[in-house]
């Protein structure tokens, strides 16, 4: 394969730190009539020796995902952080703003109305604020999209940037968040030199429980970085965001939880077990595709999102189910594969208390043999 290139600063220097093969895109969901083959595609993770971005070693594949519905957590959250902005002072009502929108779902335009903030006039005017919440991990390339992004602000706008750290991929073991269309994975430190380059300063940070860490940063023109963000920084690079033995260990977290998935499925089909899945997002596609998990292991996997529906998962023949069409099935477990989404589940579909198996790969340290096992947190849901 040729030797890639960083998405930011252009440099050669770097290395592959996660290769999870050869993959189906990841945002690419054909009808289940389609029976395939699917094409697969390289996935792999390459860090940056110059600037410390983690990044899509290559990318080939063409971003088709259907529009997901946008998790009550995300809105919980965006509530939150619009809270946390406003008492800051760095926003004042009144402000115009312009949002970066992701394929993801969601928009925070009428939370951010909630407190006079409304759209800029026409997309081409400068603005006070500048929105990108997970938005700017789909530019292919990164150094553009942060520089168109800084060339939105008006002199003295403010861009809120919210990402997925990477402190939190590495901690929690979290393989499956690389994936086609995804093609940066942010530490705060990688993110700072990117910004520094559009002429952008981190003036502060605000962090969230969301999908087990997410970073909500401040930045503008001038100024300096408060204690928060130098906190922020000196924990993640204590953490060895920029070290590549340290993020390799995503490789090992990443077999361990294959063979646990798998494991585990082929022992309730033993017993004679019906498990569907929730949650047709793109983290599910590369973790079912590589454990060879097919439609006699995981008979459905519903999802909210109707434009999912009456397609499959990629590179596999399992079919993406509607809710109703979960509940009707009574199945006698529910492998979850977004975490956030667990109390809403249980709210909305309480016929099915009790089934729902977290299948996040989280690594776990065994006391006993002082050595990480992938518990991928199948011990089930006994709450009624």
């Amino acid at each position: 394969m040729l030797t890639p290139i960083c998405r930011s600063c252009r440099a050669r220097r770097g290395e592959v730190v996660l290769d999870l093969g050869r993959q189906p895109a990841s945002d690419f969901f054909p009808p289940v009539a389609d029976i395939g083959p699917d094409p697969v595609y390289p996935l792999r993770m390459w860090l940056c020796a110059e600037c410390g971005l983690a990044q899509l070693a290559e990318d080939p594949t063409v971003p088709e995902e259907p529009r997901g519905v946008e998790p009550a957590a995300l809105v919980a959250q965006a509530k939150d952080a619009i809270g946390r902005v406003m008492r800051s002072g760095l926003v004042q009502p009144g402000a115009k703003v312009f949002e970066y929108g992701s394929p993801h779902g969601g928009s925070w335009l009428p939370l951010l109305a909630e407190h006079d903030l409304r759209p800029v006039d026409q997309p081409s005017d400068p603005a006070d604020v500048v929105l990108d919440c997970f938005g700017l991990m789909h530019s292919a390339d990164q150094h553009e999209a942060v520089a168109e992004r800084a060339r939105k602000l008006s002199d003295k706008g403010i861009l809120l940037l919210q990402y997925h750290s990477l402190a939190t991929i590495i901690r929690s073991g979290q393989w499956n968040a690389l994936r086609h269309g995804h093609y940066a994975y942010y530490s705060t430190a990688a993110l700072t030199r990117m910004l520094a380059i559009a002429g952008l300063t981190p003036w502060t940070a605000w962090r969230f429980e969301l999908y087990g860490g997410t970073v909500l940063l401040a930045a503008g023109r001038g100024g300096q970085s408060d204690p928060e963000v130098r906190a922020l920084m000196a924990e993640e690079t204590g953490s060895g965001v920029d070290d590549p033995r340290i993020v390799r260990s995503l490789q090992e977290t990443a077999e361990n939880s294959i063979n646990a998935l798998r494991g585990w499925l082929q022992r309730q089909r033993g017993t004679g077990r019906r498990v569907f899945g929730y949650g047709a997002a793109s983290r599910a596609v590369a973790l079912l595709a590589a454990a060879g998990i097919d439609d006699t292991m995981l008979s459905g996997v519903a999802d909210a999102s109707q434009a999912k529906w009456g397609r499959r998962m990629p590179g596999t023949a399992i079919p993406v189910i509607s809710p109703a069409e979960l509940v009707r099935a009574k199945p006698d477990a529910v492998l979850l594969f977004v975490p956030d989404l667990l109390e809403e589940v249980r709210s909305a579909l309480p016929a099915l208390a009790g089934r729902w198996v977290v299948a996040e790969p989280v690594p776990t340290e065994d006391p006993q043999t002082r050595r990480i096992i992938p518990p991928a947190r199948l011990a089930g849901d006994n709450r009624s």
